[in-house]
């Protein structure tokens, strides 16, 4: 095999059959000689009965798992788990944790995992927590993490080390990281984070510095590229169950009634496409994915008088980043938050004003509408239990890497492998709902709602999208 570098210093491994290997940096790339350590896993009663617990050094994971006959083996990740060797002793470890961005379900249970990790596994006591997000380095108190102290914080929602957008000064935090003789750092965050840690990652490199810098992907909407999922994606998806239900119950108890949810999903429908999928009482979905018009032949609001005269009710599921094109003119200049989001209208609450206007107005209809907004008690809640054993697994995984000395990479299950990524390819994009993938068809098999997609559309959809999407 043959390693090749760009001037972004990518780490691109070529191999026989068109195998491409993105990997991700090591602490030797720019501190040769670094001595290393056995594994102290080894040693470790619990992990004696397995067979082979060490990952081999060469094996990796493909980022795609359908093949044509003669088509080239394509890219790969270094697939996740304990080495034999380790660059780091043990009770020289100190590590730190920092969460940043909005809330999601699981952080506690990441939080507690890498702590939990590094000691019963490799015997690390040395770990701090780092309060309020990035701006926690250089401006609040930290707080010391040991498996006493997070031992039941994965039953609360939150995170016990509170949470911030922006606040990123890479010299700061790196100025932070050097005097305080951090050398393993554990960033839990969405895109934005990534690109902070991304960010710190070149200046620890610049420094020369022994410090791995690992990335847990968190995003409640599902929308980081490569991954099959991040976690509290579950969660969110059951407990958006509980907000479809209600409004299932008030339509269908009222007279023309008309439940109208909002879920989240700035920029990616998964959460409002997987919950209607799971429900089968919502009788139309809207996505950012898939504009949608409301008035003419063909429109949402024929289809909604369509529904209620045949079933006396409709329920409504939208997600918060769509229709946005539509209610853009009443908006004033496109204002952002401090994680640089562009901030959006309530959908939610234009929609249901629109649907009011018209049927009472235009069609002097008795209309009964209730619009729910679960979106803050689905982001505060515990994860449920497959987002905890998926959380644990990320943890573990983070911990692996950085005591292997891999550094610059954020942890993530691919196509059912855990592998270490590249910063770089989970930053500054984002991954979508395919329009035109057979998921999507399914839900509009299951909603029966029009696709209110013009031919043009479609095949516009075909050409950008020609991948598909991480639910097939």
């Amino acid at each position: 095999m043959g390693e090749t570098g760009t001037p972004n210093q990518k780490k691109i491994v070529e191999g026989p059959a068109g195998y491409l290997l993105e990997d991700v940096p090591h602490l030797t790339d720019y501190i040769p000689d670094l001595p290393t350590f056995p594994n102290p896993l080894q040693d470790n009663p619990a992990y004696s009965v397995v067979k082979q617990y060490f990952v081999n050094q060469d094996d990796t994971v493909p980022q795609k798992t359908v093949f044509e006959k003669n088509s080239p083996r394509g890219t790969h990740f270094r697939r996740a788990g304990p080495r034999q060797r380790v660059y780091f002793e043990s009770e020289d470890v100190h590590a730190c944790i920092v969460t940043c961005g909005g809330l999601c379900p699981g952080l506690n249970t990441v939080i507690r995992e890498i702590v939990c990790g590094l000691s019963h596994m490799y015997g690390v006591n040395k770990v701090l927590g780092i309060e309020g997000g990035y701006k926690g380095f250089y401006a609040r108190n930290t707080i010391p993490l040991t498996p006493k102290s997070v031992n039941d914080i994965h039953k609360r929602g939150g995170t016990v080390l509170g949470t911030s957008r922006g606040g990123h000064d890479t010299t700061k935090i790196v100025d932070s990281i050097e005097d305080r003789g951090i050398n393993q750092v554990y960033i839990i965050g969405g895109d934005g984070t990534q690109k902070g840690a991304a960010a710190i990652f070149e200046e620890v490199r610049r420094r020369g510095l022994q410090v791995s810098v690992v990335g847990i992907p968190k995003t409640i909407d599902n929308d980081i590229m490569v991954i099959d999922k991040s976690f509290g994606f579950d969660t969110a998806v059951e407990e958006a169950q509980r907000a479809i239900n209600a409004a299932h119950v008030e339509a269908e108890s009222a007279e023309n009634g008309i439940g109208v949810v909002k879920l989240m999903g700035r920029y990616s429908g998964f959460i409002a496409m997987n919950a209607t999928l799971a429900s089968r009482d919502v009788d139309c979905c809207l996505i950012p994915e898939s504009p949608f018009y409301l008035e003419g032949n063909g429109g949402l609001l024929e289809y909604i008088e369509k529904r209620i005269k045949e079933n006396g009710h409709i329920v409504i599921v939208v997600a918060e980043g769509a229709g946005q094109d539509l209610i853009a003119e009443s908006m004033k200049e496109a204002e952002h938050d401090a994680s640089g989001n562009k901030l959006l209208s309530d959908v939610g609450h234009w929609l249901s004003q629109k649907i009011k206007d018209h049927f009472t107005k235009k069609r002097n209809m008795v209309l009964n509408l209730k619009y729910i907004d679960p979106t803050y008690m689905i982001r505060a809640i515990p994860s449920i239990a497959s987002d905890n054993v998926y959380c644990t697994l990320l943890a573990h995984g983070a911990i692996h890497g950085a005591m292997a000395g891999y550094t610059g990479f954020t942890v993530g299950l691919v196509n059912g492998r855990h592998a270490y990524i590249p910063f770089y390819r989970v930053a500054g994009s984002r991954n979508k709902v395919v329009i035109t993938d057979r998921m999507w068809a399914r839900l509009l098999s299951s909603t029966n709602q029009p696709s209110f997609l013009c031919s043009k559309v479609v095949e516009d959809a075909k050409t950008v999208n020609n991948t598909p999407s991480k639910v097939d």
